[in-house]
């Protein structure tokens, strides 16, 4: 056979076209295999995964994390991931094993839990206090107003030391580094707030800002949760890479083969792979002959041959005869695991963006700090009374504190991004959209990105019945993806197999068999004495007779013309980068009207051209599914993975396309330069809030209801303009 496009299998069900769900499922204990399974997308899938798993003999426990698109399986000793992923595949659920011991346990679901809870304590006790001081607003003195007060200090010390410590644990870690940031104004106002309340209520006085903390702490926990909101789980790709190395292999040493792990596999060591395996190490092949599929690794679509000398790298599949492989580099030598590097040093590049609330905070920080001090000096130099100085830096600090700061970014991006998840887009980190505001260059890559990496017959109208028969009948025996293409194509067409007999399957050439006395042929050109071209396709052969191809393509996804072509006309440059032939990427390209293409690009290839692109000055949006695009993902300055991609992929992009159609990558890109506008006219309205404010807070006329008023009402400001969006 002469080609190997990229599979995406089918979703297993209707409900995959719906909106994905956070399950908090637990893994099951001493989950002993791991499996990755990149195409689930719902509940469903859930039930039919885990369903699937459980009635296999062996499996003890199963559990599914739509989340983390990983499965957890507890089993008899024995029973392999090699021997669940063919139960999965049947099911029409692409899976690949990860090793257990690499992945480490995400807390982001108790993370959005405990936020929630700490919002839900700080609202509750806020209409608590709320209520004492209408009551006090409303004329309680004396006596009563100091018990309301007491009543107060008792309901809020306690709910702002549980609700308030994730300011505490930020600003604390700002101070200690020697920087400021958003929660060190915060901290400060809410110490000094509830210090100064304590004073005044000890000495029977009239104010007290008690209602003010609380109502500061939900309005900003509530920012916090909506921020927390607009992002999946964070994780480490190359976290993800080195999972996806394969955890076992099959040495062999004398006349004896065991398994061992791949911990344990030396330089020089001889390693048996089986059909449908992945590379264990990089290496040589000494024996047997058989097709790699490199797709993941390269983006190349054709599959290449392998015989005795061929070098093999560690995370290509082993499609059809079984390879003895001398081991030239294992563990963190392997070309996988240097992936895994490229990916981890072009995260660390991307995490020094500064967003534009952290770029606020390091004005507006300072400049809280410096006018609530000049207050206190100000007054007291005026007055003498200490008392009195305090109250009214204790108001400035509170009145000015940047609660609708806290909330301009995270309401607009929780607009934003709800915007864009019901056109199919999940905006996993909380920088993306303001990032990809600023993107000026779109570098896609092919194979199962702009194209559905399914490989589609597109001349069997030229072959006569009887040829489409012999060629289901030598089609339908091999597990080569166009032999299933192939299969599947004719079986639309109601085509029967012909009675071909002694059907033998050549790894790495194609399969053969007898029909009527003639010797029939499906597979590689130079195997059945045909002339390779350009094109993808399956030779038959049929007794003395000239071969004929069945051509193929690689068909475009839904929307990726009208993508490329919105991209241009908003003034992007748009680029093609494959690690496939240059025949197919030049065709797709020409197809799509791509003027700047290169192909055969190796993964690090990518990586330094988006790096060399941003060196230049360009913001770059990579769109990219396989683990060859990881690190280039995680180099540009924004990136886009399919909800098909691999784990790997998906994990080091900011935002998951949920369908097949890409035309909402063009969309994205408008709904991002619009959220950005609408934060910066947040920023606006809050800065108009503090000029209109502050002078009422240093002129000492800033009771407490004042304050608790005005903070409202700024906050409430910027969540309505955020809503705009939708």
């Amino acid at each position: 056979m002469s080609a190997r496009l990229h599979p995406q299998p089918a979703a297993a069900c209707p409900g995959c076209l719906a909106a994905p769900v956070q399950d908090i499922v637990p893994a099951p204990e001493d989950a002993r295999i791991a499996l990755s399974l990149p195409t689930i997308h719902c509940q469903n899938c859930i039930s039919a995964v885990e369903r699937g798993l459980m009635a296999h003999p062996g499996v003890q426990d199963a559990r599914v994390n739509l989340t983390l698109k990983r499965a957890m399986v507890r089993a008899d000793d024995g029973l392999t991931a090699a021997d669940l992923i063919p139960v999965l595949e049947r099911l029409g659920y692409e899976a690949h094993e990860l090793d257990p011991g690499a992945l480490q346990a995400t807390r982001t679901d108790r993370a959005g839990r405990d936020l929630l809870i700490r919002l839900a304590v700080a609202g509750f006790a806020s209409m608590n206090v709320m209520l004492l001081s209408v009551s006090v607003w409303s004329g309680a003195t004396d006596a009563t107003r100091d018990m309301f007060h007491w009543i107060s200090a008792a309901i809020t010390l306690p709910a702002i030391g549980y609700a308030a410590q994730p300011f505490f644990r930020n600003a604390w870690s700002a101070l200690s580094a020697g920087r400021l940031n958003m929660d060190v104004p915060i901290v400060l106002a809410i110490v000094l707030a509830l210090v100064t309340s304590l004073w005044e209520t000890a000495l029977s006085g009239e104010h007290a800002y008690f209602d003010a903390a609380l109502t500061l702490t939900f309005f900003l926990l509530a920012g916090r949760y909506l921020d927390f909101r607009t992002r999946a789980i964070a994780r480490s790709a190359a976290e993800e890479l080195a999972a996806l190395e394969v955890p076992r292999a099959i040495r062999i040493g004398g006349q004896d083969s065991h398994e061992v792990a791949v911990s344990e596999l030396g330089v020089g060591d001889l390693v048996l792979v089986r059909p449908g395996g992945r590379m264990p190490v990089d290496g040589q092949v000494v024996t047997g002959q058989s097709e790699l599929d490199r797709s993941l690794l390269t983006g190349e679509t054709l599959p290449v041959f392998a015989g005795p000398g061929r070098a093999v790298s560690a995370g290509e599949v082993n499609l059809t005869g079984p390879l003895t492989i001398k081991a030239t580099a294992v563990g963190q030598d392997t070309s996988l695991h240097r992936m895994a590097d490229l990916v981890a040093i072009a995260e660390s590049g991307r995490a020094h963006y500064t967003s534009l609330a952290d770029a606020a905070a390091r004005l507006y920080a300072p400049g809280v700090h410096f006018l609530s001090a000049l207050s206190f000096v100000g007054w007291y130099l005026w007055s003498g009374d200490l008392r009195v100085a305090l109250n009214i830096a204790a108001a400035v600090l509170i009145i000015t504190c940047p609660c609708a700061l806290g909330l301009a970014v995270p309401a607009v991006t929780t607009a934003a991004s709800g915007r864009l998840f019901r056109r199919g887009m999940l905006i996993k980190h909380g920088t993306a959209l303001e990032r990809l505001a600023q993107v000026d260059t779109v570098v896609f890559d092919k194979t199962g990105t702009l194209t559905t990496g399914t490989p589609e017959v597109t001349n069997l109208d030229s072959f006569s019945r009887q040829d489409r028969a012999l060629a289901l009948a030598l089609a339908q025996g091999s597990a080569h993806p166009l032999s299933v293409a192939l299969t599947k194509a004719m079986q639309d067409m109601g085509i029967e197999p012909a009675d071909v007999r002694d059907i033998t399957e050549h790894p790495g050439y194609g399969t053969e068999g007898t029909y009527r006395g003639q010797t029939v042929r499906l597979g590689r050109a130079a195997w059945v004495g045909a002339t390779q071209g350009d094109r993808t396709a399956a030779w038959l052969a049929v007794g003395d007779a000239a071969p004929r191809g069945f051509l193929f393509t690689d068909s475009l996804r839904p929307g990726a013309t009208e993508a490329v072509a919105r991209l241009r006309q908003s003034g992007k440059q748009v680029m093609l980068i494959s690690g496939d032939s240059p025949g197919a990427v030049q065709s797709l390209a020409r197809r799509l009207k791509i003027d700047d293409w290169a192909a055969e690009a190796l993964p690090q290839d990518k990586a330094e051209r988006i790096a060399a692109l941003t060196e230049q000055g360009h913001r770059v949006l990579m769109v990219g599914d396989g683990l060859n695009d990881t690190a280039a993902l995680a180099a540009a300055h924004v990136s886009i993975s399919p909800a098909s991609a691999l784990d790997a992929a998906r994990v080091a992009s900011d935002i998951v396309l949920l369908g097949q159609d890409l035309s909402p990558i063009a969309e994205a890109c408008d709904t991002a330069q619009r959220a950005t506008r609408r934060i910066r006219e947040n920023f606006r309205i809050a800065t108009l809030y503090n000029l209109i404010a502050v002078p009422l807070a240093v002129a000492g006329l800033a009771t407490p209801l004042i304050a608790a008023l005005a903070m409202s009402a700024s906050s409430i400001t910027v969540s309505l303009n955020a809503l705009r969006l939708r």
